[in-house]
């Protein structure tokens, strides 16, 4: 059940992630607010509040927050490739400098981010960009939570679940085991419950990183 005093604010709140965690923080009493795009909000989950806005600009993301709030930001450039280096910087890493910026000036409760997995031997330039995200929650001061999936597995996002005897494979390993834990699948009710329990179990210190194998854990 929900435990949050404020209300849990979604920044790309209609899309693969935040579609469904949505739906699974109004079932859990919570009250979500989202930040959309006038196009995006007919996609709202049922039950959420919805304010018109734009993700990239500080002063927008502001507009949504109230003081005591959990912000989660899910915005990302869709369907990442190394071809798609500009848009992680004009996207990604531009709509969380921009949330932290609001988070800071309205004195929030907790930030959320979903970041990646890292180290990682490819999508550098999408790494990079998640990790300068992460860099500017911590030099913020704002309590928050990091989480870093590698891939997460559902509805249009499967291609990678071919990789799981490779998976399987390094895990024997004792060399591969680590970067095979680190940059292991999650699926999409793993991803789910983990950004969940992020928003109602913040955390006691300022900053909080939480990687592949604590997102597939149960509970």
């Amino acid at each position: 059940m929900a435990t949050t005093t404020g209300a849990v604010v979604l920044t790309g709140g209609t899309g693969y992630l935040g579609t469904s965690l949505a739906e699974r923080l109004l079932a859990r009493g919570h009250r979500v607010r989202l930040l959309v795009r006038r196009a995006a909000a007919g996609r709202a989950a049922s039950g959420a509040e919805i304010v018109v806005g734009n993700a990239l600009d500080s002063v927008s993301i502001a507009s949504a927050l109230q003081a005591g709030d959990t912000l989660v930001h899910l915005v990302g450039t869709a369907h990442p490739s190394p071809a798609k280096a500009a848009d992680f910087e004009a996207v990604d890493l531009a709509s969380i400098r921009a949330a932290v910026d609001a988070a800071s000036r309205v004195a929030i409760a907790h930030l959320v981010y979903v970041s990646v997995a890292q180290p990682a031997p490819v999508m550098r330039a999408y790494v990079a960009a998640r990790a300068a995200g992460e860099a500017a929650i911590a030099g913020s001061g704002v309590r928050a939570t990091i989480l870093r999936p590698w891939y997460v597995v559902g509805p249009g996002h499967r291609g990678p679940l071919i990789l799981t005897p490779l998976y399987a494979l390094a895990a024997r390993v004792p060399h591969w085991r680590p970067a095979a834990q680190r940059l292991g699948l999650v699926s999409l009710e793993q991803m789910t419950g983990a950004l969940v329990r992020a928003v109602e179990k913040p955390p006691a210190s300022a900053l909080s990183i939480v990687e592949v194998p604590e997102i597939r854990a149960p509970g």
